[in-house]
């Protein structure tokens, strides 16, 4: 991730990066993709999630945010366009994924669902999303809600998804971010430190198992059928 303020995570006192390393388990940093789901100039679900990044980055992450302007709606153009080949490209690369949306209306924004919409469940013989770690965070404009976080689970779920336990919601957020777009200390802030962590922690301890996890009785017993109705067209 490029062109990041620095900030000073010694004073904040954040977890080192080798002390959330189970032994032998970092062979390469763990790679984390980040969603949000705002257009917005500016957007607290952005600077939600840029704050996000700089603390998996503290951890020793490898961190890459995918910018949702232009964007086209799912459908509406060939999966060979540009901005859908990188997302899904993105989602190959990752180990583990954030979304963070606003809420709206009760909801996550239609930036947000479009980009989970635009990921394929199955590609070929690859799954973009099947077996990666996931976190989800929210922002609201007034009092703390968990629709947006409920609904990224529901989603995280259909995508088959390890869904961290813990999670972020930051209510009337325009008063939790400076001018700069900059987190302001406080139990918000500490909360997202915790699942940026949490995620962290299992994304490594999932790391090398998700294809075992992934392993279901349902396809190889499909995968069964269609090798014997192979057989028998060869007849």
């Amino acid at each position: 991730m490029n062109d990041l303020p620095n900030i000073d995570f010694e004073r904040l006192d954040l977890p080192t990066p080798a002390s959330l390393e189970p032994v032998g388990s970092l062979d390469h940093p763990p790679r984390i993709l980040m969603l949000y789901g705002s257009l917005r100039e500016r957007s607290f679900s952005r600077f939600l999630t840029y704050e996000a990044a700089r603390i998996l980055e503290h951890f020793g992450a490898d961190v890459k945010i995918f910018d949702p302007m232009e964007l086209p709606m799912v459908g509406s153009v060939p999966e060979t366009h540009p901005k859908v080949v990188e997302l899904r490209e993105l989602c190959l690369w990752s180990e583990g994924q954030v979304w963070c949306s606003p809420e709206r209306h009760g909801a996550v924004t239609a930036v947000m669902k479009n980009q989970i919409d635009w990921i394929p469940l199955e590609q070929g013989a690859v799954r973009p999303s099947q077996g990666r770690t996931l976190a989800v965070m929210q922002v609201c404009g007034g009092s703390q809600s968990f629709n947006v976080v409920n609904t990224l689970r529901l989603l995280g779920r259909w995508m088959r998804m390890f869904t961290i336990p813990n999670q972020s919601s930051v209510p009337m957020a325009y008063k939790e971010f400076d001018e700069a777009g900059r987190m302001r200390p406080s139990a918000y802030y500490d909360r997202v430190v915790d699942v940026m962590e949490e995620l962290f922690k299992f994304t490594l301890l999932l790391r090398g198992r998700t294809d075992y996890l992934t392993d279901r009785y349902s396809e190889r017993s499909e995968r069964a059928r269609k090798a014997i109705d192979r057989q028998i067209g060869k007849l």
